[in-house]
This record gives C-alpha cells, structure tokens and sequence, in this order.
C-alpha cells in the first residue's frame, strides 16, 4: 500500500494522533463538530484519521484523498514548528539537533553489539530519547555515527524495513490501563488519564519502543534487562492523546488498543520525566501510523558531498493566497477557470503565503525574510511596493522548502485597486515580492511574482475543483564564488555574489523575442492528432470502466445560477428548488456534485450513519473475499484506484466491507463496488457510505438484489414492453434472433451504467437518478436502444452482444455524443402509471406460470427458500446471542469499574468530610481571633477619637487666644492713636509748642532768638513740654514693645496650630487608622442592623 494522502509529519504541538488499522489520516479541528464541505476525506471529531490541534486552537480539516504532496502544501503553514524544522526523522525514524529549541531532545543511535556476534546479523540500531540537548558539533557527530551504522546493517535498499527499526524512549513511567468504551474519544482519553495517574500507587519504569512502521509493534521493555514486558501491534493501536498544557497530565501520554478481536478496548497511560520529550513519542506514533514503510535511502546516497555542478541555482516559488471564512481560518483563494488568476473577495482579511524551494545544485540555507511586500499592477518599482506585516517563516513538515506567511489588509489605501470589484470580463495584475537572506550569498536575494487577480463581491459563492490553488514560478539564480579579498566577511568558507537572477516566464519572453524564426512551422512540423473515437471503435478490446476524463470547467454565469439555488436550498434543506430538476438535466457542474448529490440524497444530517460507519469497519465481513477480488477489477482506468493497495482501493474495499455487514439480508453483490467507486471520487468516505445506503434503501435498488433478483426480472419486462411501444421494429429483431434484456441490460440495473460507460455518462446518470429516481434508467436505456438502433438492426445474437459490450460505451467517450444521449433520454416522457401497469402485467404472468408449475417443484422452490431465511435468521441469531454476550461482558466489567469509582470516590468523602471538620475548627479559631482583634481595635479607635478630641480643644483655644490678643492689640492701637491726635492738634493749636515742634511731631532744629525779657517764662514751658514729651514717647515706646510681644506670641500659636494640623493629617493617613475606619463602619452598620 503506497504512502498517499498519509502525513508523514506533524508539529510538536499535536495533542493527539489516532488511526484506524492503519488507514486514512484526516486533521480535524479540536471541537470537531462540524462537516468539511470542501475537503474529500474528511469528517468530524473521532475521525478514522490524524488528527492534529495546534496550541494556539487552530482548526482546519484536510483529508488525505490525494497525494501526499498535496496535502502536505496544504499542512504546511499550521504543520511548521521552529522548534522541529530541522528534524529530520523519516522512515528511518532518526532526529537531528534542535538548535532553535529551548528544550530540544536528541535521538542518539545506540545498538551495542556483543562480542563475538556478527554485526551484519545484530539487529539496526535503536534509538534513544537523551536530555539535555547537546551542542551542534556533538549531534552532527552523532548524525555522522548514525549514518555509518545504519549504512553497516543496511541490506537491499528494496528489503522491507524491520520491526526493530524504532524508536526508543526511556525514563518513562507506566501509570496502568483500563477499559475503555469510546477508544476514539478524546475526552474520555483524558478522563481516565487523570484517574489512573491520580491513583496510581506502584508506578513502573519501564522503556518504549515505537516502531518506524505500520507493520511493526510497540514493546514495553525492562529498562534494566531490557526484556519485554508486553507488545502491541500497530494495527491494533487506534488513538493516542497526551495531556493538555497547564494540567497536571501535560507530562502523560496514552494510546487505545483494540483487546481480543476489537471486542474490547483499553487503554495504557505513562507519564515521561522529560515533559518536552511527551510531543516527541506523538511524533513517533504518527510516523508509525503511516500505511507503508518508505523504502530506506542508502547511505551513500544520504552522505553524498553537494557540491555545485555549476554556477546556476534554480528556485521553485510558489504563491497561495488565503481569505479568511469567517470561522476563524483562512481558505486558499480560488482560481478562475483559465487556470491563471487567483479570485478574490473585496473587503476580506488575507494572508499571502510563499513557498520557496531550492530544486538543483548544493543547498543553500535561506537564513530570514527581512521583507513581503506587495502591490497592485506589473513592472512596479522598487518604491512603489507596500510592505506586509509578516507573521512566521519556517521549513515545511517535509525540510524541502521555506514557507513565509504575511497578513495583507485589503482595506488600506494603497491596495484600493485591489479591493474594488472588476468587471467579469476583465482583470487586473498583482505584484508580489519576498526578499530572503541567503547564508551564503553577500547581498540579499529578491523574488517577484506577478499575478492575475480578478475582484468579486464578498457575497459571491466561490467553486473550484480540488486541484492547485497557487501560481509557481522557477527562478534561476547565477552566482559567483568571491575571491577571499573581496569578501567583506573573510572568516565564512564561502561566498557569492549575485550575478543574475531570472525567472522562466523571463526566460521565455528572452528567447521568443530573441529568435522568433526557430519557432515550427509547417505541415512538417505538426504533431500527429490523435485517432478519432469512430477509429477506435474497430478495437474488439472492451472500455476500461472509469475512463474518460471529466472536466471540471464551468461557465461564469451557470455556476452563479447554481450559487444562487445552493444558498436557497440551503435555507429550507427540506423543499427541493422549483428549478432544480430544469438544471439537473443539463448536468450538475462537476466542482459541485458531491455537495448537490449528499443535499438531494438527504444526507444533509447524516451523523447517525457516519458514526456507525466508523464501527463497521471494524467488524468482519463473511464476503471479505469477493469485496477483495472485485476491488482490483473496479475502475482500472482512473489513477484513484489503478495501485493495487493505493488509497482509493482501500477506501473503496472499507466502504463495501461497512455496507456487507450494514444490510445483512443482501450484504455485498457484485457491481457495489462500481457506484462506491463514483461516490467516492465526489467526497469523503463516510458520506460516499450514506449516499450508498440512501440510493440501496430510498431509491430502491436493494431491491433489485431481493428474493432471487424478482424485482430485477420486472424491470426487464418493464423494458421489453417499453422498447415494444417505442421502439417495435428492434425489439422484434430481438426477438427474432433470441435476445433478451436480461442478457444486455443486467449490468445497466445493477450497476447504474457505472461498470463500462465513460465517467461523464455516468457522472450525469447518477444526477438525473438522484434527482428523478431508479426510473431514469429506463430513459437511459431507451435512448442507448434508440441510437444504436441502426447498428443493432444489421447485427445477429452474437453480434449484438458484442456490440452492447464494446462499441455502445466507446461511442460516447466524447463529451458532444455523451450530452447529445442524455439530452434525448431527458426528452423521452415515461410515466410511472405505464410502469405500474406493466408491472401488474409482469406480476399476473408470474402468477400464471406458478399455478402451471408443478406444485412439488413449487413446495421445493417455496421450501429452499424458508430454508435460506432459517439460515440466515439463525445466523442473525448467532451474532445477537454473540452480541449479548459480549455486552454482559462489557457490562460486568463497567459495573466492576463503577465499584471501583465508587470504593475511591466513598474515600475521597471521608477525607473530605475529616477536611471540613478540620475546616470548621480553623475556622472557629478564626472567629475568635478576629473578636479579639475587633475589640482591640475598637479600644484603639476610642482612644484615638479622645486624643482627636483633645487636640481640638487645644486648637479652639488657641484660637481663641489669638483672636483675643488681636483684638486688644488693635484696640490700643487705636487708643494710641487717638492719644497722639490729640497731642499733635494741642501741640498745634498752643503758640509755643508749634514753634519747637514741626507737623510731624518732632523737634525742630533750628529756634529763632525772643527777647530777653520772656527768656525765663520759655525755660520753664520747655522743661514742662519735655517732660511730657519723654512720658508720651515711653507710653509710645511700651505699647510698641507690648505689640511685638503680642505678634511673636500669634506667630508661636500658628506655629504649634500647624504641627497640630500636620499631626492630625498624618494620623488619618496611617494604614492603622485606615483599618479602624473600616471595622468602625462594619461595626457600626452590625450595630444599626442589631438595633
């Protein structure tokens, strides 16, 4: 089984990996709840397949239906993780060093070999999970050393990989199993981790080892003998899970396995010392989960020198343009039906992801991207492009090529040309540019891609087939090796230079402008056409059934028409569109038929089936051998199903496998497989299982296969009597030469024209048999009979067979007869009330003949098949009693689980209860330490409230003394003042005083002479003035001196009333006194609610 739609890798950030035997590996979101409407493998959670969550809650859903290329461009952007870029663990199962991880793991080689044993016959080296990291000069030694033993006990290069080769984890801690009823469920995967690494007592160190391939076994070794303890088959594995960051189970990883048969599941849980070393072991498993082991590359071939056959480098560049849907994710862009512009929703959120890898000549490493820039239109400069905001860059899951994602706003100014709708006949271009620094290129290297972009509205429905959605271009980049002198970095090995760099496109324009004469010219040159399908027809080798390609181009205004039933339909899923048959006529569009065929199946809610699906294929079928044999003979001549055990084989065998044991009255018949086959090209595995069993059960073509073929006998006679009505002069050919439906027309009924008629016949039958019902297959038949009339007419027995089987379906591998068919069975009227009659008619001839038949052959016939249903019935029976069985079984030990839970859970109630009286008794003590705190601070608050009190009264009277003070100082002053204005106006009103005394009230200098005679009068008024002057300016000089006292006491008091003040603000500022505010007003409002 080859390696398709497998992922080879996944990011250390996976939370958990599952599979099923082996088969189809899908990525799921971490809900998983809802239905993949573009994907074509894919489903919900517990999904047959890989599942990967990223930590930052990523969700996307791809299925593995291509090839692993494909898938893997699609991973690429969520799968990349820095920290295991590097890794380079393959089939080989081997790592190299992590150098950009904090707490990176190496895998060291060990595989001692003993003394005197023959290294040839030892088993390939293990390897083993060692911390710390070690330094990159120590792992590429180890890397080295690897190589050479794994080249030493290498064989054939063609061998099949042993089981020994694998992986082995050491330090780790098996926690116990238990039994499980939902092996897939992620939820009761951590539930029981939990439990079992809450109580588990005796823990034992054991050593795992994971093989490198799906045909290998997981061992649990000894890690001091390294005997084995137990081992499990790959195939048995289904799910392994680890625990979610930030709980205590982050350290434990688990997987399910499928116990005696599949009949029980179980579960084994470990804890790993090495926390980091957890995402490790889930890498390992999804290595092993992949369906067939690569074939080991030798290691000459690994250790080849790359050494540049010349100067020239190519690059292959690849651009993807993602919007966001508006569930949190971004979806590649479609393209437009020429293949060369990418369409866009105006006003949307994008991402620009580049994917740049190097395809020829010695690798060189591309060390970071300093810039993504973008801008509308071709030949921009330099100037006019906008840079983007880049998000990530890194290696991709496969270490072949870079991949650097940027986040573009539409929105913003400069990308308005670019935001605005265009016209549906026209275009525009885009220019996109990445510039890399190479280690060993001096200057850095720029990359433009331009593009075609086409602008609709952001309500527009966009289709697109699942093929490429991003433009690639190869560059050729010519480098010179610098001499030592001219480097500007002499110390580096080596260096280049850039001497030119050119795209193809580039290259093309070069050489057909240069030498436009070269070009073929003349009949000469022509390429021979290919032989026309009448030519062919002469070839008496049957057409493969599934040949003929169908395309998948539409036109613009078809698939609106059908965008605007679609979003209709999808209002009201229950009411067909009134114009819905008018378009299934002309042929459901082919990017859209696995949507419109599951909405007119009615599989729109189809959980239930999807989830009994996955449980059938874990049953064995009793018609296993012919589901295989018919596997091989089923489309040989499509590429999906051609590789025997490829992926479309092994989808196709699960899904007739699930339906022999999903209706066990019919089980498999020959041709299922054909019309599994045609569902499975348009969608997934588990809708391509619902739409079977709509069209068996619903569309009635079960019964074609009931009661010995009965009803298949009717819809031959329908036929007969129809081509006698339409068609008299053919069927009285047939009847005269002896040939009857039957032998033309069985496959027609059992397989829906689906085992030899080209895919685009069938792919239309299918849409008028969905739309219209099983009817429409005699409008098929009719218009085959009526077109091939002519032909038929000229033809014997033989000749007629052979016609039916070899030129009918050649004739219409063209596109033109093909429609030209279906065109005139849709024209053909025939009512269901004629087929009803003919159907009495078939009925009451039947009757007729069982009457003349001999009623001993009748009783043998009635009696052969009672004696099939007994068989039957009993085998039925056999399961139930088997079924029974195994429920009791499964009960029995879910009830001893229960005990188990309720045994632990009874104690962890003891414990609790011993805790909550523990509680209440702190809790008591509490209480009283807070009354005690609470009268404490209460005795605080009263004294402090006294001491605020006190100084109060100080500063009132302070005050108060101020103002007194004030007040009497102003009141002598006044006095004073008064006093001295009566001086002065009796000092100016007496004669002798104002001669001696100026207006002032000082003393003049300078006196004029009297005479002699009044000279002793004068003597004595002076003396008396003197004196009375010197009383006044003592009383002046006291009152002043009384006034200065007065001042510095006012300038005392307001000192002390501000350090008063200053105390008392600080006082209310403490955390104290904060504290005793607060249980003052809790006290204070228990003491209201008291009152």
């Amino acid at each position: 089984m080859d390696d398709k739609g497998s992922v080879g890798k996944i990011s250390v950030s996976s939370d958990s990996v599952s599979t099923l035997n082996s088969e189809d590996f899908v990525l799921v979101s971490r809900l998983g709840d809802e239905t993949p409407s573009s994907t074509n493998n894919g489903s919900d959670d517990e999904k047959t397949g890989l599942k990967v969550i990223s930590e930052e809650g990523v969700s996307f859903k791809i299925v593995g239906n291509g090839s692993e290329q494909q898938l893997q461009r699609e991973l690429e952007d969520v799968l990349m993780d820095p920290s295991v870029a590097d890794a380079g663990l393959g089939s080989e199962a081997r790592m190299s060093n992590l150098g950009a991880s904090d707490h990176g793991v190496l895998l060291n080689t060990a595989s001692p070999v003993p003394a005197g044993t023959d290294p040839l016959s030892s088993p390939p080296p293990k390897l083993e999970m060692v911390l710390p990291v070690q330094t990159a000069q120590e792992s590429e030694l180890n890397e080295r050393s690897y190589r050479a033993d794994e080249s030493s006990s290498e064989g054939s290069p063609c061998s099949p990989i042993p089981d020994e080769d694998s992986v082995v984890f050491s330090q780790l801690t098996y926690l116990g199993c238990a039994s499980v009823n939902a092996p897939r469920s992620e939820v009761e995967a951590l539930r029981m981790m939990s439990i079992l690494r809450g109580q588990c007592q005796l823990p034992l160190d054991v050593t795992l080892s994971v093989p490198g391939v799906s045909e290998g076994t997981v061992r649990l070794l000894d890690p001091h003998n390294n005997t084995e303890i137990a081992n499990y088959p790959i195939y048995k594995i289904l799910f392994c899970v680890r625990g979610h960051d930030g709980t205590p189970e982050s350290d434990c990883f688990a997987f399910t396995e499928s116990h005696h048969n599949a009949e029980i599941f179980r579960i084994h849980v470990f804890r790993c010392q090495i926390r980091e070393a957890v995402s490790r072991i889930l890498y390992s498993f999804a290595t092993a989960f992949r369906r067939s082991a690569k074939k080991i590359l030798l290691s000459s071939q690994l250790n080849a020198p790359l050494t540049p056959d010349s100067d020239l480098f190519t690059f292959t560049v690849s651009l993807e343009i993602r919007e966001d849907d508006g569930k949190g994710t971004f979806s590649a862009v479609a393209k437009d039906k020429d293949k060369q512009s990418f369409k866009l929703r105006a006003g949307l959120d994008k991402k620009i992801v580049i994917y740049v890898q190097q395809t020829s000549n010695k690798e060189l490493a591309i060390e970071r991207c300093f810039g993504l820039l973008l801008s509308p239109g071709r030949n921009v400069k330099n100037s006019d492009m906008h840079l983007l905001d880049l998000e990530s860059m890194g290696k991709s899951s496969d270490g072949k090529s870079y991949i650097i994602t940027g986040s573009w706003n539409p929105n913003t100014p400069q990308f308005q040309a670019v935001n605005e709708e265009t016209p549906k006949d026209k275009f525009m271009y885009m220019t996109t540019a990445v510039d890399l620094v190479i280690t060993e290129v001096e200057e850095p290297v720029r990359f433009l891609l331009e593009t075609r972009v086409r602008v609709c509205s952001p309500n527009d429905r966009l289709f697109w087939p699942f093929g490429k959605r991003s433009y690639t271009e190869t560059f050729y980049l010519k480098l010179r090796q610098m001499e030592r002198k001219e480097r500007k970095s002499p110390s580096s090995d080596t260096l280049y230079e850039v001497v030119s760099l050119e795209s193809e496109t580039e290259r093309e324009k070069r050489k057909t402008s240069a030498s436009p004469s070269i070009l073929p010219s003349g009949p000469s040159t022509m390429a021979p056409s290919p032989p026309e399908d009448d030519e062919e027809e002469d070839n008496d080798e049957p057409l493969l059934s599934g040949s003929g390609d169908v395309s998948k181009e539409c036109a613009e205004k078809i698939l609106e028409t059908w965008g605007d039933l679609l979003s209709k339909w999808h209002m009201n899923l229950a009411v067909r569109p009134r114009q819905l048959p008018a378009l299934v006529r002309s042929g459901i569009p082919e990017a859209l038929r696995g949507e419109v065929w599951q909405l007119l199946a009615g599989c729109h809610n189809n959980d239930h089936l999807v989830e009994e699906y996955r449980t059938l294929i874990t049953k064995e079928s009793p018609q296993d051998s012919a589901i295989t044999r018919d596997i091989n003979r089923t489309f040989p001549a499509h590429d999906y199903f051609k590789d025997t055990g490829g992926d479309g084989q092994d989808s196709l065998y699960k899904i007739c496998k699930a339906y022999s044991v999903y209706d066990q009255e019919i089980g498999y018949c020959q041709g299922q497989s054909f019309l599994a086959a045609v569902l499975l090209l348009h969608m997934p595995e588990e809708q391509a299982f619902s739409v079977l069993v709509k069209i068996m059960f619903d569309y009635g073509l079960r019964d074609l296969f009931k009661q010995n073929f009965e009803d298949l006998h009717c819809k031959f006679f329908q036929l007969e009597r129809l081509m006698q009505e339409y068609i008299p002069d053919l069927y009285n050919h047939f009847l005269n030469v002896g040939l009857e439906a039957h032998m033309y027309a069985s496959q027609w009924f059992l397989t829906l024209f689906t085992a030899k008629f080209p895919l685009y016949m069938v792919f239309h039958i299918i849409d008028l048999l969905l739309c219209e019902g099983i009817s429409v297959i005699f409008n098929v038949a009719l218009a085959l009979l009526k077109t091939s009339k002519d032909d038929l007419l000229q033809t014997d027995f033989e000749g007629a067979l052979k016609f039916f089987r070899v030129p009918v379906p050649k004739r219409y591998r063209s596109e033109e007869n093909a429609k030209k068919l279906m065109e005139l069975a849709c024209s053909m009227k025939i009512s269901q009330k004629k087929l009803k009659k003919f159907e009495k008619e078939y009925h009451t001839i039947r009757e007729q003949q069982e009457q003349q038949e001999a009623p001993i052959e009748r009783y043998e016939r009635e009696n052969r098949r009672l004696q099939e249903a007994n068989m039957r019935l009993e085998q039925e029976n056999d399961d139930l009693a088997h079924e029974l069985v195994s429920s009791k079984i499964a009960l029995r030990k879910d009830l001893d689980n229960a005990e188990e839970k309720a045994d632990a859970l009874n104690k962890e109630l003891l414990l609790t209860k011993q805790k909550l009286i523990d509680s209440e008794d702190e809790k008591r003590r509490l209480e009283e330490e807070s009354a005690q705190l609470k009268e404490m601070c209460r005795r605080e608050l009263d004294k402090s409230e006294s001491e605020i009190k006190k100084n109060g009264s100080i500063i009132g009277e302070y005050k108060q003394i101020c103002s007194q003070l004030s007040e009497r100082l102003e009141k002598q002053q006044t006095a004073t003042r008064g006093e001295l204005e009566k001086i002065r106006s009796k000092v100016e009103n007496c004669e002798k005083c104002s001669s001696l005394f100026n207006k002032e009230g000082r003393v003049r200098t300078a006196v004029t002479t009297t005479p002699a005679d009044g000279t002793e009068e004068t003597d004595e008024e002076k003396e008396g003035l003197k004196n009375q002057l010197r009383e006044m300016e003592l009383e002046l000089a006291q009152t002043k001196l009384q006034l200065v006292e007065a001042e510095c006491k006012i300038q005392d008091l307001e000192h002390h009333l501000g350090l008063a003040l200053n105390e008392v603000q600080a006082a209310k500022k403490t955390w104290f006194n904060r504290t005793l505010n607060s249980i003052k007003t809790v006290t204070g409002t228990q003491g209201k609610e008291t009152t």
